[in-house]
C-alpha cells in the first residue's frame, strides 16, 4: 500500500468518530437482510434437518420401489448404500455450489446471484415431491444435488451481501443473520418433521418439497431491494446507483459517511480486478488470512458438533426420556442453537469478534473432557508396581462405585446432557455465528469472492469428510473420540489468540492494514533477530 495512501487516506479513518454511527439497522436495511437470508442460509438449515425425519418412511419407498421393478426386496447393504447416497449427495453439491458462488456474485451482482440461486430450489423442490407419484427414488438423490448446489451458493455468496450492506459498526450484528437464519432453519426443519406437523409417513413427500417456500418468499421479497452498494461502485463503477442503494438502505444521515468509506476503498483499489482463488493462493500479501479462514472453516466441522448430534440421541436415552418423546427434546436443541445465535447477534458488536470465538472455542474443549469424563464408565488397570491382590481389590471398589453411579443415580446421565446444551452454546456463541463474519472481513472487494470460494469449498470437504470418517473414529475411538475434538478446538482457540487481529469497528482497509503491518513486522523481525512468524501476536 503505497505511503501517501496512508498518510492521506487511511489515517482519518483511524481517527474519524463514530457517535453518529447508527446502532440499530433501518427497517429497509434489516427487511433486506432478512429477504437475503430466508431464501440463502435458512433453506441451508432447514435441507440439514428436514431430511432426518422421514427416514424410515423413505427407506420403505425405496425398498417398496425395488421389489415392483425386480421383484425382490433390496438387500440391507444396498438400502444403506442409496439411502447414505441420497443424503450425501447433498454436501457434493455443496461444494460445486460453493466452487462457482463468487464467480457468480461478481458477474451477476450479490443480489443476482442469491436470485438466479433459487431455480435451483424450486427444481429440487418439484423433483423430491414428484418421486413418490412417479415412483422413482433416482429423483431424490437429484433433487438432494439441487439442494446442495443451492446451499452452497447461498452460503457462499449471503455472508458477501450482509457484509457489504450492513454499515460498518453494524457489521457483526448483521453478518450474524448468516447464523441465525442456518439454526432457524435447522429448528424449522425439525419441527416440520414432527408428526404433529409433516412427520407423518403419508406426508414426506410434501415435507421434502416444502423447500420451494423460502425459495418463493425471496423471489417476492428481494427484488424490492437494491444491490451491494461496494459492487455497485467499486465494481460496475455506478455512482448513482451506489448512492441510491446507499440511501434506501441506510437513509440520508448515514450516506456520506458510507459513501466516504467505500470511495476510500475504490480509490486504493484502481486498476485491481476481482482475483481468481488461485491468484489468491499465490499473494503473499493475504497469506494469514487465508491461512485463517481454512483453519476456521475447516474447524467449523471437525470441532465435534456433529459428534454432539450423534451422541445426543444415546444420551437422551441414558437420562431416561421416553423413545418417542426425543424428537421433542432434539427440537430443543436446536432452539438452543438458535437463541445462543441471536445472543451472539446482540454481542458481537460490543464484545468483539476475537473474544466470541476464542471463547467458544474455549468452552468447547471444556465440554470436550467433561463429555468425555461423564461418557467413561469402565475401569481403568493400573499398572503400577502394586500386588495384584491389591489391584484386584481396588478394580473391585471402582467396579461397584461405577456401577453404584450408573444405575442409582441419574448424575452421570444428566451430566451428559448438560454437556450437549452446554456444547451446543458455545458453538452457537462463536464459531458458528463468528466465522462467516471474518471471511467477509479478512479481505478487501477484490478478494473477498475468491476468499468466500475458498472458504466454502474448504467447509463443504470438511463436511464431507466428517461424515465419510466420523462413524469410524466413533467405532475406534468410541467415547474418547471427543480427545480428537479436544485437540481441534484448543489449538483453534490458540491460533485465534495469537493471530487473528480484533475487527470490531474496524474498515475492511484498516483490517488490511493491521495484518500487513504484521507481515512488515515479521519481514523485519525476521531479518534483524531472527523471530519467527509466530511474532504476529496481534
Amino acid at each position: 500500500m503505497p505511503k501517501e495512501y496512508l498518510d492521506h487516506e487511511y489515517q482519518p479513518l483511524l481517527v474519524k468518530s463514530i457517535k453518529d454511527r447508527p446502532k440499530f439497522p433501518n427497517k429497509s436495511l434489516l427487511l433486506a437482510a432478512c429477504a437475503a437470508c430466508i431464501g440463502g442460509t435458512f433453506q441451508y438449515g432447514y435441507n440439514i434437518s428436514v431430511i432426518n425425519a422421514p427416514t424410515a418412511y423413505v427407506q420403505n419407498f425405496i425398498n417398496q420401489t425395488w421389489k415392483e421393478r425386480y421383484q425382490t426386496d433390496i438387500s440391507h447393504d444396498g438400502l444403506t448404500l442409496l439411502w447414505s447416497t441420497i443424503v450425501s449427495v447433498f454436501t457434493l453439491g455443496g461444494f460445486i455450489g460453493a466452487s462457482i458462488g463468487g464467480t457468480l456474485s461478481v458477474k451477476l451482482g450479490r443480489k443476482g446471484t442469491l436470485l438466479t440461486n433459487n431455480v435451483f430450489a424450486l427444481t429440487a423442490a418439484l423433483l423430491m415431491g414428484l418421486s413418490y407419484p412417479a415412483g422413482f427414488f433416482e429423483l431424490l438423490i437429484i433433487g438432494r444435488f439441487f439442494s446442495g448446489i443451492h446451499a452452497g451458493i447461498a452460503i457462499c455468496v449471503q455472508p458477501l451481501y450482509l457484509g457489504e450492506i450492513a454499515p460498518t459498526s453494524l457489521r457483526g450484528g448483521m453478518g450474524m443473520g448468516t447464523s441465525i437464519f442456518i439454526t432457524g432453519g435447522i429448528l424449522t426443519g425439525q419441527v416440520m418433521g414432527l408428526k404433529e406437523f409433516l412427520g407423518k409417513e403419508e406426508y414426506w413427500p410434501i415435507l421434502l418439497s416444502t423447500t420451494c417456500i423460502p425459495a418463493i418468499l425471496q423471489l417476492l421479497i428481494l427484488p424490492w431491494f437494491p444491490e451491494s452498494p461496494r459492487y455497485l461502485l467499486i465494481d460496475k463503477g455506478d455512482d448513482e446507483g451506489c448512492k441510491k442503494a446507499l440511501k434506501q438502505l441506510h437513509g440520508s444521515s448515514a450516506l456520506e459517511d458510507e459513501l466516504e468509506d467505500i470511495m476510500k476503498e475504490k480509490n486504493n483499489l484502481v486498476g485491481f480486478q476481482a482475483k481468481k482463488p488461485w491468484e489468491l493462493f499465490a499473494d503473499r500479501s493475504v497469506r494469514w488470512q487465508l491461512l485463517t479462514i481454512v483453519l476456521l472453516n475447516a474447524a467449523q466441522q471437525l470441532n465435534g458438533i456433529n459428534a454432539i448430534y450423534f451422541y445426543a440421541d444415546y444420551v437422551f436415552r441414558q437420562s431416561g426420556i421416553p423413545g418417542e418423546k426425543i424428537p421433542y427434546v432434539t427440537v430443543g436443541t436446536g432452539a438452543c442453537e438458535c437463541l445462543t445465535a441471536l445472543t451472539c447477534g446482540m454481542l458481537i458488536d460490543r464484545l468483539g469478534r476475537k473474544v466470541l470465538i476464542t471463547g467458544g472455542y474455549t468452552l468447547m474443549s471444556i465440554c470436550c473432557i467433561l463429555f468425555t469424563l461423564t461418557l467413561t464408565f469402565q475401569v481403568i488397570n493400573l499398572k503400577t508396581r502394586l500386588g495384584k491382590k491389591i489391584i484386584i481389590l481396588i478394580n473391585i471398589v471402582c467396579v461397584c462405585v461405577i456401577f453404584f453411579f450408573q444405575d442409582t443415580s441419574p448424575v452421570f446421565p444428566y451430566l451428559s446432557m448438560a454437556c450437549v446444551f452446554a456444547f451446543i452454546l458455545s458453538f452457537g456463541l462463536g464459531p458458528g455465528g463468528v466465522t462467516n463474519i471474518l471471511t467477509t472481513e479478512l479481505f478487501i472487494q477484490t478478494s473477498r469472492p475468491a476468499a468466500y470460494m475458498i472458504a466454502g469449498s474448504v467447509n463443504w470437504l470438511s463436511f464431507f469428510f466428517v461424515g465419510l470418517v466420523f462413524p469410524f473414529i466413533v467405532l475406534g475411538l468410541q467415547q474418547y473420540c471427543f480427545l480428537v475434538f479436544l485437540g481441534v478446538c484448543s489449538s483453534v482457540a490458540t491460533y485465534i489468540f495469537l493471530v487473528v487481529p480484533e475487527t470490531k469497528g474496524k474498515t475492511f482497509l484498516e483490517i488490511q492494514n493491521d495484518f500487513q503491518s504484521a507481515n512488515k513486522r515479521n519481514a523485519c523481525n525476521s531479518d534483524g533477530v531472527g523471530m519467527t512468524l509466530l511474532s504476529t501476536s496481534l
